[in-house]
């Protein structure tokens, strides 16, 4: 079976992210001189500053792997500019979506211009950003999206960022606003507008689990090493997760990820073949898992 992929959760990680992330430290730093102590820290390759010839790093990845096209995340506002023009660079293969604090005043004019810059989805980190998703400050943003109807994951559960750590930023993330439950409220008030949970939640599986049997426009991504499972206090396996999301969701709410970020480990062919074989042995038919890969978001981005 020779199956069709689509990367439903990457990262772009473009110069401008890492340069973005080290004047968050210091507005004034020496850029080239902490990019290198980062390198050298992390062991990660820091991207070339031609956004052209990132875009075609990524692009060769995609082609050696088999990957037939790649949702690719602006992960700071100032990323987007630079994934837009990725976008621009490979249209049939790279499809944008861009972080956004939503209960900023920018906000909406920010979710406006990331559409005209061709962006489908947006991402919301509640835990970064200490808000509760069912806050009425968020609705001018939901509005925004749902005009322009661009999907929204929304990061809840466990955050972790290693090169934050590296730079030296403080980790602001509060678990408090971490609960996919608190999303139940505004995605019935939003019921246009698709909801996804990446990493099954990342550490809240049960909650995931009764928030997608109340609210049909909320889906689960497969993306990441899944390692919030080592957390939980019952004994489930990635084989397992996947027979309880398909029991709740339906295989057809269920979109395949790998959470792909840095060079020089790339694209994350470890993560499909494993999530592959988890499919296989919760005993997902051949249909099934094509709707997983690339079935379900193909879907999605044509509403």
């Amino acid at each position: 079976m020779s199956n069709t992929i689509i990367d439903s959760h990457s990262h772009f990680f473009s110069y401008p992210f890492f340069e973005a992330l080290i004047k968050q430290k210091n507005v004034d730093a020496d850029i080239a001189g902490e990019l290198a102590r980062v390198g050298k820290l992390s062991g990660v390759e820091i991207p070339d500053e031609n956004i052209e010839n990132h875009t075609n790093k990524w692009l060769s990845e995609m082609k050696n792997h088999n990957v037939e096209k790649m949702i690719t995340f602006a992960s700071l506002p100032e990323e987007a500019e630079a994934v837009a023009e990725a976008m621009r660079l490979a249209p049939e293969k790279l499809i944008g979506y861009t972080l956004v604090n939503p209960i900023t005043d920018k906000s909406v004019n920010f979710i406006h211009k990331s559409a005209d810059m061709g962006f489908r989805g947006l991402l919301f980190f509640p835990v970064m950003h200490h808000y509760r998703m069912f806050d009425n400050r968020l609705f001018p943003a939901l509005d925004a999206a749902r005009e322009h109807k661009m999907n929204i994951i929304v990061h809840f559960g466990l955050l972790q960022v290693k090169l934050r750590d590296i730079i030296g930023l403080p980790r602001p993330f509060d678990m408090q606003y971490g609960n996919p439950l608190d999303l139940q409220i505004t995605a019935n008030r939003y019921p246009g507008i698709i909801f996804v949970i990446p990493h099954f939640g990342c550490g809240f599986f049960r909650e995931t689990l009764m928030l997608g049997s109340l609210c049909e426009n909320v889906y689960v991504d497969t993306s990441s090493s899944n390692s919030w499972i080592k957390t939980q206090p019952e004994n489930l396996t990635l084989t397992s997760v996947f027979e309880k999301s398909a029991g709740v969701f339906g295989v057809d709410r269920i979109v395949f990820g790998t959470d792909s970020s840095v060079f020089p480990r790339g694209w994350r062919n470890d993560l499909y073949e494993e999530q592959l074989v988890a499919m296989k042995e919760a005993g997902f038919n051949e249909n099934e898992i094509e709707k997983i890969l690339s079935g379900n978001i193909n879907r999605i981005l044509k509403n």
